[in-house]
């Protein structure tokens, strides 16, 4: 059996499916316990869980995902979105470059937590890639997707900002206000240039995929 880019792409998101809804539940259950054990309420602890980027992100991963492999794709939807898919892409990636680059030195988590940060920094980006590489991108995308792409992390800052003084704490060390508002601007002005550049690089491999899938497409069909 021939492996097309439709297969393949059916099985990354059947994979990513499964990892992240996985991650997701498993990252839950053992987080809430431990902050109830740091001292928060319930409601808090839920709060706290849900305060995090690379979680929301990978809700939106999975939200692309379920979408995806509806049957009811007539029916209008935020995640059937070809700009949402995208800038999916680009916030996914950014959780991993993140990640990777500034916040696994930080600590070194075992067990349970270990495998939750596998499984939801490293397999869900790779996963959600490849997904969007080989069916997910329609050459679609216009510059003009680059401002709504930044919504999203302006949006998630402006929380996590409104909700430090009442929280009294901050999901990500770069971002708390403790460490002085030069070095906390400093942080924000890194990531946005993080993000402009990964949606940078999205939008044109966005616009270079559909062709080189086309032309493959081609290729096997003379073949």
């Amino acid at each position: 059996m021939r492996l097309t880019a439709a297969r393949l792409g059916a099985a990354a998101r059947f994979a990513g499916l499964i990892a992240g809804l996985s991650g997701l539940l498993l990252q839950f259950v053992i987080s809430i316990p431990a902050s109830l054990d740091a001292g928060r309420s319930l409601a808090g602890a839920v709060a706290h869980f849900f305060s995090f980027f690379t979680i929301l992100t990978n809700i939106a991963v999975v939200a692309v995902y379920l979408v995806a492999g509806s049957k009811q794709l007539g029916r209008p939807s935020l995640f059937a979105s070809p700009q949402t898919r995208a800038g999916v892409a680009v916030a996914i990636t950014v959780v991993f470059v993140v990640y990777v680059a500034v916040l696994a030195p930080l600590w070194q988590p075992r067990g349970w937590f270990l495998l939750c940060d596998i499984i939801l920094h490293y397999a869900a980006p790779a996963l959600y890639l490849a997904w969007w590489g080989l069916v997910g991108a329609d050459g679609s995308t216009r510059k003009s997707d680059l401002a709504l792409w930044l919504g999203y992390p302006l949006a998630y800052l402006a929380y996590v900002m409104a909700r430090y003084p009442l929280a009294g704490e901050m999901p990500y060390p770069f971002l708390d206000p403790a460490r002085g508002m030069v070095a906390v601007a400093t942080s924000v002005a890194v990531m946005l240039a993080l993000f402009i550049t990964t949606s940078v690089i999205i939008l044109l491999a966005d616009r270079w995929l559909v062709p080189i899938r086309s032309a493959r497409r081609d290729e096997i069909a003379r073949s």
